[in-house]
């Protein structure tokens, strides 16, 4: 790992150190069965197990697992849901050790990390590897259902969903505002892969997870806490 990046120079700005050392509540809530107030739900995984796409293009989000491979250009990780995960990493990439400014050598195999950066399905161009990321709720990551070709998907909903969310509304986030909101959904509900972070009307955010059979949709709050979760 060593050989593979020492002409990278490494850059970490205040942005990505507030990012990688934040703190991220998880609102408790308890499981209920039945469908949310969203009118449709599209969001059935696909084959690769990912999950269907309304929106077009790569957009900002991102996946946590352990490192599986490395090479010169990048990495593989493998999920809590055992999905795999290709991580492209660039001369802008930058990399922290828990909350501390790391370089690329932090990437190791075996090593458990944190990816936030571009999402096109489950390939990740690196802005931000954060090695040993913030500890996963284990009251929460007990309940995602990793991807399973044919399994129908949950109808449950955990915690809070806004009143008037309909499925595909809002406005796709991007810079500290979707880093943060995708680091607290990923923190919470582990397995998955985050292919986009949607603001809602009321300032709330709506994270994308594919790659599990539930949950499709984590919902955070402008605090970054997880409120709720659902199909």
């Amino acid at each position: 790992m060593s050989s593979r990046k020492l002409t990278r120079s490494v850059v970490i700005g205040v942005t990505a150190i507030a990012i990688g050392g934040g703190s991220y509540g998880i609102v408790s809530a308890t499981m209920a069965s039945g469908s949310s107030s969203a009118s449709s739900r599209s969001s059935a995984a696909s084959s690769g197990g990912a999950g269907s796409n309304a929106r077009s293009g790569p957009e900002p989000g991102g996946s946590a697992g352990t490192v599986t491979s490395t090479s010169a250009s990048g990495f593989t990780l493998t999920t809590a849901g055992d999905q795999k995960v290709i991580i492209k990493e660039t001369a802008s990439t930058t990399y922290e050790n828990g909350t501390r400014p790391a370089s690329a050598n932090v990437v190791t195999k075996g090593q458990p990390v944190l990816v936030l950066g571009t999402a096109d399905s489950a390939t990740i161009t690196a802005t931000e590897v954060i090695a040993h990321p913030p500890a996963t709720a284990a009251s929460t990551a007990a309940e995602v259902i990793p991807f399973s070709r044919g399994t129908a998907k949950s109808a449950r909903t955990a915690g809070q969903i806004p009143a008037d969310y309909t499925q595909g509304q809002g406005t796709v986030a991007t810079g500290t505002a979707a880093d943060k909101a995708t680091e607290a959904s990923l923190t919470a509900y582990p397995g998955g892969v985050v292919d986009r972070v949607v603001q809602l009307s009321n300032g709330d955010y709506e994270v994308h997870n594919i790659g599990v059979n539930w949950p499709h949709h984590v919902f955070v709050n402008q605090d970054f806490q997880v409120i709720g979760a659902n199909d």
